[in-house]
């Protein structure tokens, strides 16, 4: 019979947990010749499951040319993007298209919101358009308007909420089908100090309780603080990373 030291020598080593992304030297060019632009430079970091990552940079850092590679709503000059190990380079448009909508869910600055259907129907709609083939989940409604408290905003359209309901309202668009990763343009930035503390708590929550991916664009130092790890952009470039208050917190 093994000794439980023999057993442990022998028992295999845990499973490494893939990245849910992983860039690798990512460049991209505008332009050419006397008006190129090199908006990214050599960008390269991993994301794991359920992990919060905000990146903060200046405008012109490259921070928002990222988040489009990263959604899959513009293609890399150079390196590869790896998305639930998936590569986005090598994908065609339908197949780019259809990751797109099945598992990365977007919130941005400005809302977006049909003005002329109800917050429901909003939400509603994100669902058809995700094509999953499923039921549309009342229950994930339920759970999703009572988390982000909006239970009583559903028949009002866009115009008769306000500014942080129309977010945190974009916010349950961007859940609704269930997606792996959520991508969140300057959330706050059209949003007062009030409003702005209630929608990173949003997040912050629904990273936490739906153990959502989420990589948030911000030009705030602050509101970046709530992240597990803070990447610093400047001229195309990851100058520092750094930990997050999330992070810190979990460790306590």
């Amino acid at each position: 019979m093994e000794s439980s030291s023999q057993a442990a020598v022998l028992a295999p080593p845990p499973t490494a947990v893939a990245p849910i992304i992983s860039a690798q030297h990512l460049g991209k060019i505008y332009g050419s010749g006397k008006l190129k632009v090199e908006a990214l430079r050599d960008v390269t970091f991993d994301v794991q499951p359920g992990e919060f990552v905000a990146i903060v940079g200046p405008s012109g850092s490259g921070k928002s040319t990222l988040f489009y590679i990263l959604g899959g709503l513009t293609s890399a000059t150079s390196g590869s993007l790896l998305i639930q190990g998936k590569d986005f380079s090598r994908l065609s448009d339908p197949q780019r298209t259809s990751l797109r909508r099945s598992q990365i869910g977007f919130v941005f600055q400005r809302f977006n919101l049909l003005p002329t259907i109800s917050a429901q129907a909003n939400i509603e709609l994100a669902h058809e358009i995700a094509a999953t083939g499923k039921p549309f989940d009342r229950a994930l409604l339920n759970e999703l308007t009572g988390l982000l408290k909006i239970e009583g905003r559903l028949d009002h359209r866009p115009n008769e909420l306000s500014g942080g309901e129309q977010q945190r309202i974009a916010i349950a668009r961007a859940l609704i089908t269930r997606p792996a990763i959520l991508l969140a343009d300057e959330p706050t930035g059209n949003l007062d100090s009030q409003n702005a503390d209630t929608v990173l708590s949003m997040l912050h929550a629904s990273s936490r309780e739906l153990n959502q991916t989420v990589l948030m664009i911000t030009h705030n130092p602050e509101a970046a603080q709530i992240a597990d790890r803070i990447l610093h952009m400047r001229d195309g470039q990851i100058l520092k990373i750094e930990e997050g208050s999330r992070r810190v917190s979990r460790s306590l």
